[in-house]
């Protein structure tokens, strides 16, 4: 199951990409959340093709994993991106499945290119009810990048075992499957001169939090002809602080709002 591994040049950068199964004409895009990787997906894609006979692509997105580290990190981007990716490889019949930011990219490239996609799965896309974009909140005392909680991120690791060790118990990764943690540890980082880095700069996804409350994209969500489930966690009235990771972010309307959408 060890995944095709390449690159593609698009929009001044170049995306990297995992790659399983055949040359199918039909194709799985699996968009990884903030902060992930494509290799995220490893179990998903074993699991999917052990039932289907599909092709199944990850890529990695702008500033994650083995992709350029070139901004901009705001969310349009991230859309224009993944439109110019599946446009680049001649992706048809596309089920596009986003996990968190991922999912806000699915929306616009599918938005972009509705020819190309079959169906939508939105994994707590963070797509947020539309009064929110209106007047956007960030954390208390953060301006900047640099002052976000995620900029403060450990960012060096004697090896992936190490990094493994010391989230295995920490919550949320304490709820991860172990493989799962392990694929998100073993490709999160990269070497560099005497250890190794995380291959999503602590700053890198600071920015892209620090842009998360101003994509409105509900002019696309309006006109999205595509069958789309959206999945999200539970939700509690009050989140224990900006960066709550244990609960859904996603606005519990836009099953609603979509044309074609089912929560």
């Amino acid at each position: 199951m060890t995944p095709r591994i390449d690159a593609v040049r698009l929009r001044g950068i170049d995306m990297a990409y995992a790659e399983w199964g055949s040359a199918s004409d039909r194709v799985v895009l699996l968009a990884h959340a903030t902060g992930f990787h494509g290799r995220c997906w490893d179990a998903v894609a074993k699991a999917l093709l052990a039932q289907a006979d599909v092709r199944v692509i990850a890529p990695d997105q702008r500033g994650h994993g083995r992709t350029s580290k070139l901004g901009p990190y705001d969310w349009r981007a991230f859309g224009d991106d993944l439109a110019a990716f599946v446009t680049a490889l001649d992706c048809n019949d596309i089920v596009g499945v986003g996990h968190s930011m991922g999912g806000h990219a699915c929306v616009q490239a599918a938005g972009r290119h509705p020819a190309r996609f079959r169906n939508l799965l939105l994994v707590d896309p963070v797509i947020m009810d539309p009064e929110s974009y209106a007047s956007p909140r960030l954390p208390t005392g953060v301006n900047s990048a640099d002052q976000h909680p995620v900029a403060r991120r450990r960012n060096e690791w004697a090896s992936p075992d190490a990094m493994f060790e010391r989230f295995a118990n920490r919550h949320p990764f304490s709820l991860w499957q172990r493989d799962v943690l392990m694929d998100y540890c073993q490709h999160g980082l990269v070497p560099s001169e005497s250890s190794f880095v995380l291959a999503c700069p602590p700053q890198v996804e600071a920015s892209i939090y620090m842009g998360s409350a101003r994509q409105d994209i509900g002019n696309i969500i309006a006109k999205l002809p595509h069958p789309t489930v959206v999945m999200r966690a539970h939700r509690k009235k009050e989140r224990d602080g900006a960066m709550d990771f244990s609960q859904s972010p996603t606005w519990p309307g836009l099953a609603d709002a979509l044309p074609n959408g089912r929560d």
